[in-house]
């Protein structure tokens, strides 16, 4: 009867042990791949949110160029000295911006 006690008390502990290693390797999923992919989504939708006319952008394809004119999902860049070279993408093309006053600060 003793024995029988000891194996039950056993299986216990390992099924404790077991959820507090599931609860740690989702706490480790949230903090280290789920929450900074949220921060990063957010401030991408907040630099899109603040594109402006008049911008200069790099678009996923490695281009320089500034914003001609603006949609709600669209934007037209005009790329280069060139004026005839304007080409319309989607907003979500768009790495990164560079505001005039972000070049000013460097």
């Amino acid at each position: 009867m003793n024995t029988l006690l000891l194996a039950s008390g056993s299986a216990m502990g390992s099924s404790a042990v077991m959820i507090v290693y599931i609860v740690a390797l989702v706490a480790f999923f949230y903090f280290f791949f789920i929450r900074p992919q949220r921060k990063e989504q957010k401030e991408k939708e907040a630099m899109l949110g603040s594109l402006e006319v008049g911008d200069s952008v790099l678009t996923t394809a490695g281009f320089y160029g500034v914003i001609i004119d603006m949609n709600e999902d669209t934007v037209i860049v005009e790329f280069g000295n060139n004026k005839n070279c304007r080409i319309p993408m989607q907003k979500s093309a768009i790495v990164r911006n560079e505001k005039p006053e972000d070049a000013a600060a460097e």
